[in-house]
């Protein structure tokens, strides 16, 4: 995880955003049996770094405990102030009960003024989650998922439909590159997406590429989101 978080600090240097957004778990790969991640924990010192640097908020995949043997599959906030839980994974897939339990409810994180709706892979799949999500009020999505090779065109079905039920711009952090899980060959092709669907930006399928797109008005101008 100190390796992945240095790499992480320089993916936020690199792309100098004010948004940085990760894959789902992308602090300790898609693994069932990494440990919980604590936000106190010096390995998450260099994302915090960068982000004082850069005046960033990084949207970061970790493994989070929660009560009792209870764990999330969660999204962390860190900027230059430090490290906090911002999100719990709501709807869960695959082998993922077997280790985790669900979040219980949706999260809206304010950056400069833009709310940020914030899911986790299966929750973009299912309809209710960008709906609960849309009625706290969010003006972008923002989701970290893990997806194999053959699902590339599936985040970008996801973007599209949450762009025309809810009308909000869309950043999609698609994991590259293998990890856990049985995900050898993961599709990478990171996104974002505008409000009417129109596909902004997608990276390529290596490891390390992100996007990077300015999103106009309601927000201060210049601020990017990246994926």
């Amino acid at each position: 995880m100190a390796r992945n978080a240095v790499a992480h600090a320089e993916t936020v240097r690199s792309a100098a955003a004010r948004l940085t957004v990760f894959p789902e778990l992308s602090l300790t790969g898609y693994e069932m049996t990494a440990p919980a991640v604590a936000v106190d924990d010096p390995a998450l010192a260099p994302i915090v770094g960068a982000c004082a640097e850069t005046g960033s908020v990084a949207l970061v995949g970790a493994p989070v405990a929660g009560e009792g043997n209870r764990a999330h599959i969660a999204m962390l906030a860190v900027d230059g102030a430090g490290v906090e839980i911002a999100y719990r994974k709501m709807y869960l897939g695959g082998a993922e009960p077997s280790r985790f339990v669900p979040g219980d409810e949706p999260a809206v994180l304010e950056v400069d003024g833009w709310r940020v709706g914030l899911a986790i892979c299966k929750d973009s799949g299912d309809p209710r989650h960008a709906a609960e999500t849309a009625a706290v009020g969010m003006d972008l999505y923002a989701c970290g998922l893990v997806h194999g090779a053959h699902e590339e065109a599936e985040h970008a079905r996801r973007a599209c439909r949450v762009c025309a039920d809810h009308r909000v711009w869309v950043a999609m952090a698609s994991f590259a590159g293998p990890t856990g899980g049985g995900f050898d060959h993961t599709a990478g092709r990171s996104g974002v997406w505008a409000p009417d669907g129109t596909v902004l930006a997608r990276a390529g399928r290596a490891s390390g590429e992100f996007v990077r797109v300015t999103l106009p008005a309601r927000a201060r101008p210049g601020n990017r989101a990246t994926a």
